[in-house]
Order: C-alpha cells, then sequence, then structure tokens
C-alpha cells in the first residue's frame, strides 16, 4: 500500500539518528501547562492569558491563521469568560511537542443562555528555555453536552523513541507533508475510504456542531451518513524530534448533503509499532 512506502522511507531515517540517552518524559507536563493555562485566562483574561504563553510561531484561527501575538496584541481585552479541561493529552517521547483537547465554556453574560459549548485542541511546542509555549489552538462549538465529560485519556509517551534530533529535520517534514498530501488525494474518490487507511482505530475527530466521535469505525459511520465529501489542500506540518507525534493543518472544502463550506483543519499525527504515520486526532474549524 501507499502508505508501507512512506513507511520505509521512515524506518530508513530512523537508522540514520543515533539514539539519545533516556530522560524521564510524562504526559502530565503537557497536562500541567494547559491546567495552567486555564488558571491563567481565568486570572488574566483572554487577551493577556493567550499573549503569555503563545510560542514565536503560534497560531489560531479567526477565522484564517494568524499569529497569536499579532492578533491579541491589535485586539481590545476580550470580554467574557473562557474555561476548559484537558480530557485528552499525549506528549513525544523526546518531550518537545504535546497536546491536549477537551471541552470547554465561554460565557459573555450572567445566564445559562448566554454559555457557548465547544470543543478546544491545543498543541504545545517546548522552547529553548525548556517550557512549553502554544503552537497552535482553535476550536468547535456543538450544543450544550446532554451529560458532562467524565474521565480522561492520557497516555504515557514511549521512552523507547527517544532519540537524538535528526541533522536533516527539513527531510522529516517533507515525509509529514507528502503523508498529508496523500490523504487529502484519497478524499477525492472517498472520504470513509481515505479514513480507512489513515485514521487511527482509536482516532478522535471533531466537526462543527457535533460532539466529538472516537474510533475510525465511527468516523467512516458519520461521513457516509452525512454524505460528506471532502476537498483538500495541505499548508504546513511539523513533528517531535523523537518522530512520534506530528501535526499538520491546510484547508478545506466540504459538502455535507447539499451544503457546502470552507474549512480550515488540524492534524494530530502518530507512528504506530510498524512507523505507520496514522491520524490520531481531527478538527475542523469553520471559515465563516
Amino acid at each position: 500500500m501507499k502508505k508501507t512506502i512512506l513507511a520505509a522511507i521512515v524506518i530508513a531515517a530512523l537508522g540514520q539518528s543515533a539514539s539519545a540517552q533516556t530522560k524521564p518524559v510524562t504526559v502530565s507536563k503537557v497536562v500541567n501547562t494547559e491546567i495552567d493555562f486555564d488558571k491563567l485566562v481565568d486570572r488574566k483574561g483572554i487577551k493577556d492569558g493567550f499573549l503569555s504563553v503563545a510560542d514565536v510561531e503560534g497560531i489560531v484561527f479567526k477565522p484564517n491563521p494568524v499569529k497569536i501575538s499579532e492578533f491579541y496584541s491589535t485586539i481590545d481585552k476580550q470580554p467574557g469568560k473562557l474555561r476548559w479541561q484537558p480530557k485528552v493529552a499525549r506528549i513525544s517521547a523526546n518531550g518537545d511537542l504535546g497536546y491536549t483537547a477537551g471541552p470547554y465554556v465561554y460565557q459573555n453574560g450572567k445566564s445559562d443562555d448566554d454559555k457557548v459549548y465547544g470543543e478546544y485542541v491545543s498543541i504545545w511546542r517546548l522552547d529553548s528555555d525548556n517550557k512549553f509555549k502554544l503552537l497552535i489552538d482553535l476550536g468547535i462549538q456543538h450544543p450544550e453536552p446532554e451529560t458532562e465529560a467524565t474521565g480522561t485519556d492520557f497516555k504515557e509517551p514511549d521512552l523507547s523513541r527517544q532519540k537524538a534530533a535528526s541533522k536533516d529535520p527539513f527531510n522529516g517534514k517533507k515525509i509529514l507533508m507528502d503523508n498529508d498530501r496523500l490523504l487529502n488525494s484519497l478524499f477525492k474518490k472517498s472520504a470513509a475510504a481515505a479514513y480507512k487507511e489513515f485514521f487511527s482505530p482509536e482516532g478522535r475527530y471533531y466537526f462543527p456542531g457535533f460532539e466529538p466521535l472516537v474510533g475510525s469505525d465511527k468516523v467512516m459511520k458519520f461521513v457516509t451518513n452525512e454524505a460528506i465529501t471532502i476537498s483538500s489542500e495541505t499548508l504546513n506540518a511539523g513533528r517531535a524530534s523523537s518522530d512520534d507525534l506530528a501535526y499538520s493543518y491546510g484547508t478545506a472544502r466540504i459538502k455535507k448533503g447539499n451544503v457546502v463550506n470552507n474549512y480550515y483543519y488540524v492534524r494530530i499525527w502518530e507512528q504506530d509499532t510498524r512507523h505507520n504515520w496514522n491520524v490520531a486526532l481531527e478538527i475542523f474549524s469553520t471559515i465563516e
């Protein structure tokens, strides 16, 4: 299969990198970073909170991708209260890339009718001071959940995947861009078939107006039942130095039944035991 060819390239690249000495890395680092960020926004407000944690290249979708520092430095203080909880989290074996996802509530008023519900996804990157900074942040809205989300899915990294950073990071990025473009090309034939090929069995799917779907079977059933067709294009990608966690984002034009809308997408990629890249999470953000 096409993925097998790309996996062979990855294995060759892995063999060229020297192993790094194992160092303690736990998923709690990215979870605690997200929790501290929520508390910071609650204390300082949305604008100052985001500016405090922004990566130098960090972006938000408002609705087009714009640097966090540029967007929040040019707006007035944003009103309302924004609170969220990380329910899903992963971190790379080298500890330099991580992400969390979970529910949020935004309220710009005093009554429950003023509340907006949804899901967020945050990608964090380690800076030169060994601190996580917000690289990508976006979310979707959906109706108020009938039941409150319980439990967490925080998975520890496989520390056997730790390795020295590649001397050719641009090649690593190219491999990710190629995988993302291949998935986008498969959408032209069938969204369900594309997800069957690339989506992780435990992957999470975030589509505006709907609560998250978990599992490739549910995702394939959703796109089939909703008569979804996707035309998408890769814009950028990046990955952890340990080659086990990555991200990509781009544009998408989605037809759902007889309705056509434009979106941005963000994908989180993880490698399986055969070094194939699979989509662990995908989220679409509507372009209003």
